[in-house]
């Protein structure tokens, strides 16, 4: 149980720092936000898995936590923010 969990920090930091290194722009709100969300997400993401599969299938537990965690840190990303896109809204 305790491994697992140190195991869905680690994809959650992975994610979080991933995200941060690799789309800065995309991300404007505070850096520590993104990261926390990726933990957050992964830490519940793991837990829910490894509930519903009884810790069984522990490879799967920790892919679940990571799109989970992925998804969850796409929903603050903000494209219509990023300068040199070429696309605007209109009111």
């Amino acid at each position: 149980m305790v491994i697992g969990t140190i195991a869905f920090v680690l994809i959650g930091l992975a994610v979080g720092f991933g995200t941060l290194v690799l789309l800065p722009a995309y991300f404007p709100a505070a850096r520590s936000l993104t990261v926390a969300t990726a933990v957050t997400a992964a830490l519940i993401g793991g837990g829910i898995s490894g509930y519903a599969l009884d810790d069984h299938l522990p490879a799967l537990a920790l892919l679940f936590a990571a799109v989970t965690s992925v998804l969850l840190v796409s929903v603050l990303a903000r494209p219509d923010q990023v300068a040199g896109t070429g696309r605007h809204r209109h009111a």
